[in-house]
């Protein structure tokens, strides 16, 4: 039989057994925790995107749904990604294989497969022809170089291709590893932490570019080779930071010309022929007439023209610009049709431009109106494609835009932003507030109204009131209200200032001034109804060359010169001063 003591030696034996496990545990994880907490992860791990694509492709350092082919002077990049990274309004017609391209100097049509371009109409041979491939189009990355300005690079150990815009920013860096030992390193990682796996070791003065500061201690960089990831800032040196340089676009002569000047147009209403110019008499001011020759006769964008030389040399004796109005008839299916091709919208282009070659034009005036809203865009395209062409010829080109308005075919399809960018000038109709047909009687431009619609566009649109011209009426209406089965109905007809000053002397009428619309106002009545007029007079025309002038807005544009009295040249002429 044992004793207790042998019995309570046993279990001493066995609890010091079990302290020692427990202790050992202990330390393992007390080792582990200490690991965790202070030992930095040696994992090393590939990029995502190494291995799956050849030629990777990097903007902002993201890596992009796409992949180059060919390299070196021969890479191409996917017409995706070149349209989400470098310039978006490049065009695809699928019909026609065909890729327009636009710059403020240039034209430039590409097909898939075929080394012969046309820039600005004149083919010209590529060193490198587009590629279509698994349904993608493919173009020569050397052209968003020339033709944009934008910079490419090419990795060479891992086919990485950095993708950098003109204007962009880069903030240049290097590595500093701390040490003097030659082969000494830095990591980087997959995340701001030591824990995180290790994408790379850098060497010293590896470069960098940092993308971010996602705290006090660490950058998110990219490397030449594509790889992208965080580095400690205690082991980055700084550098500048650099811009990509930007294509400089020099003025042409013509539009040095207007720089300094401020533009007092006025549309010259041509119905069946010119007028003859002895019959105009004197514009004061006027630095600009528009007349409206031209316009749409088909959908394949053929142009009708009433020019008339005798007009221009009259018009340049008296030292004005002539900027030919070209307007699309206001057909929305000729329309349509015209806009659908860049086939289409060339002939329309090149006749236009013909024409103002024959006729000694200094600009081209757009005026598209009862648009469908779907060709919104197409518009916006042709004007893109009209202004290079229009550019190398000298000419000016303003493009007409309503207010803007909830109205499918009058406003909605005009992308006045994208048209600010592209023209040189944009002319608010700022009529008509109360349209010949409205159900009610109102001013055709209230002062108010006037100043709201331009400034919408100052501001929601970003057009700069160097780009902008407002547009002013010359004509009022004379609305003629009758009650029938105890409801108003309103009749209009429009009227010159001439015409307005006659009634009013006739009848013997006093105006009195609308501080709501910011005009005078008279009205009558006899057995056809009450007879109501807002009118535009000196008091009217002031209002507005004083609104322009306090928006800094590039100038004025009057309909039509033959709605004008004698007398409101001379208040126009203010707008100079």
């Amino acid at each position: 039989m044992k004793s207790r003591r042998d019995t309570y030696r046993k279990k001493r034996r066995g609890g010091g057994k079990t302290k020692w496990f427990f202790g050992l545990i202990l330390i393992i994880a007390g080792l582990y925790w200490a690991q965790s907490v202070w030992l930095p992860n040696r994992e090393h791990v590939d990029p995502e995107w190494l291995g799956r694509a050849e030629k990777p492709i990097f903007s902002g350092g993201q890596w992009l749904d796409g992949t180059g082919i060919g390299s070196g002077d021969s890479l191409k990049l996917p017409l995706p990604i070149i349209q989400q990274v470098i310039e978006p309004t490049i065009r695809y017609e699928e019909d026609t294989k065909s890729v327009i391209l636009t710059t403020p100097r240039k034209l430039v049509l590409l097909k898939a497969d075929e080394k012969i371009a046309k820039i600005n109409n004149k083919p010209m041979e590529l060193r490198f022809a587009p590629e279509e491939k698994d349904g993608v189009l493919y173009l020569p990355a050397h052209l968003l170089q020339e033709l944009y300005g934008a910079e490419v690079q090419e990795d060479a150990s891992t086919g990485a291709v950095l993708l950098y815009r003109a204007g962009e920013s880069l903030m240049l860096a290097a590595v500093n590893t701390g040490s003097g030992k030659k082969d000494s390193t830095v990591p980087l990682r997959t995340g701001p932490s030591i824990h995180e796996p290790i994408l790379a070791d850098m060497k010293a003065d590896t470069a960098l570019r940092i993308l971010q500061a996602p705290d006090d201690e660490w950058y998110y960089v990219q490397l030449d080779n594509g790889y992208t990831g965080y580095v400690r800032q205690k082991n980055v040196v700084t550098g500048e930071k650099r811009f990509v340089p930007e294509l400089k676009q020099e003025l042409s002569a013509a539009k040095q010309k207007w720089q300094s000047k401020t533009v007092n147009m006025t549309w010259e209403a041509v119905y069946q022929v010119a007028p003859k110019p002895s019959s105009i008499g004197n514009l004061p001011g006027v630095n600009v007439v528009s007349p409206t020759w031209f316009s749409l006769v088909d959908g394949a964008g053929n142009v009708r023209s009433k020019a008339d030389s005798a007009y221009v040399k009259w018009a340049h004796g008296q030292g004005m610009q002539v900027w030919g109005l070209f307007s699309n008839s206001f057909e929305p299916d000729l329309t349509s049709k015209a806009l659908s091709s860049f086939e289409n919208r060339l002939t329309t282009i090149l006749q236009m431009l013909h024409y103002a070659k024959i006729y000694d034009l200094d600009g081209i005036n757009i005026d598209y109106e009862n648009v469908y809203t779907k060709d919104g865009e197409n518009l916006t395209q042709f004007m893109r494609e009209l202004r290079p062409l229009a550019e190398e010829q000298g000419l000016i080109v303003s493009i007409d835009v309503t207010p803007k308005s909830n109205s499918e075919m009058w406003s909605a399809f005009l992308d006045r932003r994208a048209l600010g960018e592209v023209v040189d000038y944009l002319v608010v109709m700022a009529y008509d507030e109360h349209w010949a047909a409205s159900p009610v009687a109102g001013s055709v431009a209230s002062l108010p109204w006037v100043r709201s619609s331009v400034t919408r566009i100052l501001e929601e649109d970003g057009v700069p009131p160097s780009k902008l011209i407002l547009g002013i009426p010359l004509y009022t209406r004379i609305w003629t209200e009758t009650e029938k089965d105890g409801k108003t109905e309103v009749d209009s007809k429009a009227i010159g200032m001439d015409k307005a000053q006659q009634i009013i002397a006739e009848k013997k009428l006093k105006p009195r001034f609308s501080e709501e619309t910011g005009q005078n106002y008279v009205e009558y009545e006899d057995k056809e109804g009450l007879h109501r007029i807002w009118l535009e007079d000196a008091e009217s025309l002031q209002r507005r060359v004083e609104l322009a002038k306090s928006l800094k807005l590039a100038g004025i544009a009057t309909w039509t010169r033959s709605f004008a009295s004698d007398h409101a040249w001379e208040t126009l002429q203010q707008i100079e001063k």
